[in-house]
């Protein structure tokens, strides 16, 4: 039997285009990410899950991100999985805020514990993706165990954002990127993290 997990970063939205700061904020992909794709989609980058579960942060951009890539598929929404909120400093640039206090004294701390005005800590974001992490993979057990009776492999695929991917990956792979932002994947892409005895023990980018 096959154990996998496929984590997926949703399309390309205005936020990406912007550098937007906008975890919280329920926006859709972008025209360009749309395309970008469909174009992902007939170059086959992704993997096969015709007998997966499906699972999606429930914002706009990653349930048309699925659809987009898989069709119109019966999924569940993990919330706990969903990007950081930054409060005041949604769908606002670096251009927009770097003469704001409350936000030159957000960046500038080193500790992970500061958060934004009505928004995360990265201490307490780091938490929340943990908790969803355990869900997911509690989930992912459940098909592993309903396939060991019928047969065939244990798929999950978990359609998010890229800093959840981030978090999750240096979770799981400590130390194997000098910092979690290098875990962050292009818009559209993700990682295969594949489980032996229900343990995630490697990793593969598409």
């Amino acid at each position: 039997m096959k154990s996998q997990i496929h984590l997926i970063r949703h399309g390309i939205t205005e936020g990406n285009q912007r550098r937007l700061y906008y975890g919280a904020s329920d926006i859709p992909l972008a025209d360009e990410g749309v395309a970008e794709l469909k174009k992902l989609v007939k170059e086959a980058i992704y993997p096969q899950a015709d007998e997966g579960d499906f699972y999606t942060t429930g914002l706009k951009r990653t349930e048309q991100t699925l659809a987009l890539i898989y069709g119109d598929r019966e999924h569940e929404v993990i919330p706990e999985l969903k990007e950081m909120g930054f409060g005041d400093f949604e769908m606002k640039s670096y251009e927009d805020l770097k003469e704001v206090p409350e936000y030159v004294g957000w960046i500038s701390d080193k500790s992970g514990s500061a958060a934004s005005p009505g928004g995360e800590s990265i201490a307490g974001f780091s938490m929340r993706i943990k908790e969803g992490l355990r869900i997911l993979h509690g989930k992912h057990q459940l098909k592993e165990l309903s396939v060991r009776h019928s047969g065939g492999d244990a798929v999950s695929v978990m359609v998010c954002h890229g800093g959840t991917i981030a978090t999750i990956m240096d979770v799981c792979f400590p130390g194997q990127r000098e910092h979690f932002f290098k875990w962050i994947p292009d818009p559209g892409h993700g990682y295969t993290l594949t489980l032996e005895k229900s343990e995630i023990v490697r990793y593969e980018a598409f």
